[in-house]
């Protein structure tokens, strides 16, 4: 059971091994606790009708709709629930209107365990400065406790852009891929191809399988999780 002081956050992710990702991240931090997990904007609507929630943990391509619209329809109906987007679209324009629907951060997919940690505890402080500023200067720094100052960093050893070929790679290959064809594909070696592709794995957004009949070396099939 939460206390009364956490933070209750619904996640609403279409992908149910996404949304269990994403639901464990959110336990992880302290001061958190996920309310519930929904995979649909009209589950989301009936979720916040009957519970509290402080914070949507919001994918914005859902089967049923725009996350945005979702974001829209609430407020017209008196919810103010602030959002957190998740998103692998990188459109400003999107950004921009998510700023007046209450999207007080956005997370890109794919997104590690630390940088999530970071956007929800950035929430939170800002959270505690809530109230009535003295002058420009509590207002400014208010909202910059929601200003990152940069990506999380990822494990050691590995890359951003690599990171971006690698997944890029991973989901244009609907049968999946094994670290060998990853690494001809993305132009890096085999054991960094692994790194990559097992990362990917560890933060809920690609599946691993063995493939049987090879002799020598164990081969895994990787494969992208993510409908998004």
């Amino acid at each position: 059971m939460s206390s009364p002081q956490e933070i209750r956050v619904l996640v609403v992710e279409d992908d149910p091994v996404t949304a269990d990702a994403h639901r464990l991240y959110v336990d992880r931090v302290p001061g958190f606790t996920v309310a519930g997990v929904v995979h649909s904007a009209a589950e989301a609507r009936r979720a916040l009708d009957r519970m509290q929630v402080d914070l949507l943990l919001l994918d914005l391509h859902l089967p049923d709709g725009h996350g945005l619209q979702l974001a829209r329809t609430l407020r017209a109906v008196g919810h103010h629930t602030d959002v957190i987007a998740v998103t692998s679209a990188r459109d400003l324009a999107v950004v921009r209107e998510g700023v007046s629907l209450g999207v007080v951060q956005y997370v890109l997919k794919p997104f590690t365990f630390a940088t999530l940690r970071d956007r929800l505890v950035r929430y939170a402080e800002f959270r505690t400065t809530a109230g009535e500023a003295t002058g420009q200067d509590e207002v400014d720094r208010a909202l910059a406790t929601l200003r990152a100052p940069g990506p999380a960093a990822l494990p050691k050893g590995l890359s951003g852009p690599t990171l971006e070929r690698v997944t890029r790679t991973l989901r244009d290959s609907p049968d999946g891929l094994t670290a060998t064809a990853a690494a001809e594909s993305v132009g890096i070696s085999r054991i960094t191809a692994r790194r990559y592709l097992e990362h990917l794995v560890s933060t809920g957004r690609a599946a691993r399988s063995p493939l049987y009949g090879h002799v020598g070396r164990p081969e895994f099939r990787y494969c992208w999780l993510s409908n998004d």
